[in-house]
């Protein structure tokens, strides 16, 4: 066939390489990258949780570019265009650069551009790979073909790209658990593990016990890991300890006090008073702001970061998605908690925000989410739920949302249903007044949707 030659090309290709959406393991996108032969040379910070991920990555980069270092940074999924994966000194990079990693990441995958054995040497990738290689890849074959997922081989095209940038500092967000994620690949300086709740557990087990064991996965002999939970599951602890990584918890080895209108840090690099209230809204993003400065302490002796740069860092920093306030009225707030541990705290959030005369939600979910703990974690925040059909094959119907709602004993007359976002978000707006507030949450997909349909009324 033709190879592709444009992004939206070459992103709808991606979806024809792997029968599976989401395979684990490292043998497979780990051969490609040997056949790249992709080496890091900065600083790399890996973050890992089940969330906290997205707003943990933006603070640092926002951080160290204030502080004057090119920052490297690779985030999934994207909200509203694929290009927010990848950013580079702050912007997400151009449509042309990513189509040339691709060509590149194809041409290793089929072989068209495999390294001969023994020419060069073989990155330095993760410790911890699968316990179980891939009985179908011919490792030794140079020129046999490798099946990729759409994340791994976006992954590999994100490393290239940051290879041939050679970012002062490189921040990478796990898209999956940790010890078979394909960010797993580079070896972490510093392995930040944000929280650690219930989700995914068809890849990564249904216990925090099980799930904490994954994403320990990044962490590395006699590098620091910091972890942002007081007291994660012993599995975590334990892994640390055997490796001999050296760990640091919230609440233990490092901070924080909230104060009136500012806050304060206390951790291995010192104290920190008066530091401003992070502009990414919520208040749990205190422990994920803490957590940064914890990471940033560990990095202190090679990446020095001065005091005015953090306070810039945090005031500027920006991530779309995540309890974010979209201007006009009615007030509408957009996030994408897509499992009860981030539903409770967009719940939180939003009665932090004081009165409002009715609560509208726009929510679409996929199937295979916790689609009972969300319901239950928003339920006594909603009055009226508009319900809305996800697109793709894991997309729950609104029909099963509305089944899912009156089991946890919502009434029918407050859930209204539709094919798509955009049409929820059209009856929200147009049943709400002013003094009333709109929240669209559940996916990642429902709230680009929605950002996107609420664009357009205006």
């Amino acid at each position: 066939m033709t190879r592709p030659s444009t992004l939206v090309q070459w992103l709808a290709y991606l979806e024809t390489l792997h029968p599976m959406p989401i395979a684990m393991g490292l043998d497979r996108v780990g051969v490609v990258a040997s056949r790249l032969t992709i080496r890091i040379a900065g600083p790399v910070i890996t973050v890992a949780g089940t969330n906290g991920k997205g707003s943990t990555c933006a603070m640092l980069e926002s951080i160290y570019r204030h502080a004057g270092y090119r920052t490297g940074m690779y985030m999934s999924p994207h909200l509203l265009r694929f290009n927010e994966r990848v950013r580079i000194g702050g912007e997400p990079v151009e449509d042309a650069a990513l189509v040339r990693a691709f060509d590149a990441v194809e041409a290793a995958r089929t072989g068209a551009g495999a390294t001969p054995p023994g020419a060069t040497d073989v990155p330095v990738v993760a410790q911890a790979k699968s316990t179980a290689p891939d009985p179908a890849l011919d490792v030794g074959n140079v020129q046999a073909q490798v099946p990729l997922t759409y994340f791994e081989f976006a992954t590999l095209a994100a490393l290239l790209l940051f290879q041939q940038a050679k970012p002062d500092v490189l921040v990478l967000e796990v898209g999956l658990g940790g010890r078979l994620d394909a960010v797993n690949l580079i070896d972490a300086d510093v392995a930040v593990i944000t929280t650690v709740d219930i989700d995914h557990v068809e890849y990564l087990g249904p216990t925090r016990e099980a799930i904490a064991r994954e994403k320990a996965g990044i962490m590395r002999a006699g590098r620091v890991a910091v972890c942002g939970e007081p007291d994660p599951p012993p599995s975590l602890i334990e892994h640390a300890r055997e490796i001999g990584a050296p760990l640091w918890r919230i609440g233990h080895e490092y901070r924080y006090e909230a104060q009136a209108l500012q806050w304060r840090y206390e951790g291995p690099g010192g104290a920190r008073h008066g530091l401003p209230i992070p502009a990414l809204r919520g208040g749990y993003q205190l422990g994920n702001a803490a957590t940064v400065l914890a990471a940033i302490d560990a990095l202190r002796e090679r990446l020095p970061v001065a005091a005015g740069a953090i306070r810039d860092g945090l005031v500027h920093v920006e991530l779309a998605g995540r309890f974010q306030v979209l201007p006009g009225r009615p007030v509408v707030v957009v996030d994408v908690a897509h499992n009860p541990h981030a539903a409770r705290a967009l719940a939180d959030a939003l009665d932090a925000m004081g009165w409002f005369a009715r609560n509208y939600a726009v929510f679409g979910m996929l199937a295979d989410k916790d689609i009972d703990g969300v319901i239950a974690a928003m339920r006594p925040r909603i009055d009226v739920w508009h319900v809305a059909t996800l697109p793709g094959p894991r997309g729950a119907s609104a029909d099963e949302l509305a089944r899912r709602m009156r089991e946890a004993g919502v009434a029918e007359t407050a859930v209204k249903r539709h094919d798509s976002v955009a049409q929820a978000c059209r009856a929200a707006r147009d049943e709400a007044r002013e003094t009333d507030r709109i929240a669209a949450f559940g996916s990642f997909l429902t709230v680009a949707a929605a950002i996107d349909a609420l664009r357009a009324r205006g």
